[in-house]
Formats: C-alpha cells, structure tokens, sequence
C-alpha cells in the first residue's frame, strides 16, 4: 500500500475508481457522486466533485463544492468563512502552502462559475477578492477580471 493511500476507507475506494475513469467520464461521475453520497462532509470527496465538475466545465455543479472547499480551507487557516472579510495578512495567500493555495484556487472558480453563469457582481466580487489576496497574480484573478471588463465595454460600445 502506497503512504497515505487507505484502502479502508470508502471515499479512497470510491474516488479510487473516480481517477481510473479519467477518460470515461459517466464512470467517474458516477464515483464521485457515490463518494459525496457515502459521506457528504469528506473534504476528498468534496473536492473531487469540486475539480471533477469545474474541469468538465458543468459550473452549475461545480459551485456549491467550491463554496464548501473555501469554508473548509477557511476553518484550516484560522480566517472568516465569509471570504468578503478575509484580509490579506490573515494567512500566508502568497506563500505556497497547501491551503492557502486551495483556499484562492476554490474562490476564483466559484466566481468565475458565477459570471458565466450570469451571476456577475458576485462573481467579480470573488474574482477581485482573490486578486486582492494574491498580489502576484498566481492564479490568473486580474487576467479574468480584465478579460470581463472588456466583454462588457465591448457590450456597451
């Protein structure tokens, strides 16, 4: 057995299948669905939902496990679970650590998803948080946040 791998566990055995279904994507939905089913409040199975539906670019599904992994990764680094107090000395956002890596990862979907979803104030919100959080821009939220303010100027003109 492989360090950190444990067979016992029904969500490891069920995601298991999840990540040899990459290229049948019914069979990996249909372990992650049943992962999150056996066990609602596994942060694994939630996060597998969370990329297995982001990366196959159903956002609609994707959204509420992003919003569950940002609370979770909240309650790790110590910080408010309502990502609009978060401050950015309130963890090391621009460090490489695991969760705060996550933390802005799982935020920039859940807005992203929220723009394309129509949800564009909240989702812009989220978006300039995540800049705010992540001064050097690792993970693209000033890049986006440009991208969609020349959609709607474009709209506009």
């Amino acid at each position: 057995m492989e360090m950190g791998e444990d067979h016992g566990d029904p969500v490891t055995t069920l995601l298991a299948g999840a990540r040899s279904a990459r290229s049948d994507p019914d069979t990996a939905e249909a372990a992650v669905k049943e992962a999150v089913a056996a066990a609602p409040d596994s942060f694994e199975a939630r996060l597998a939902a969370y990329r297995f539906y982001f990366y196959n670019h159903r956002l609609a599904e994707a959204r509420p496990h992003a919003a569950e992994i940002v609370v979770r990764m909240a309650r790790r680094l110590n910080v408010a679970t309502d990502w609009r107090l978060v401050a950015p000395e309130d963890a090391a956002f621009s460090g490489l650590d695991e969760a705060p890596s996550l933390y802005l990862q799982a935020l920039l979907a859940w807005g992203y998803a929220g723009v394309r979803l129509g949800r564009t104030e909240e989702g812009c919100s989220a978006l300039q948080k995540v800049a705010e959080l992540d001064p050097r821009d690792r993970f693209g939220a000033r890049r986006l946040l440009a991208v969609i303010a020349a959609g709607r100027e474009a709209e506009d003109a």
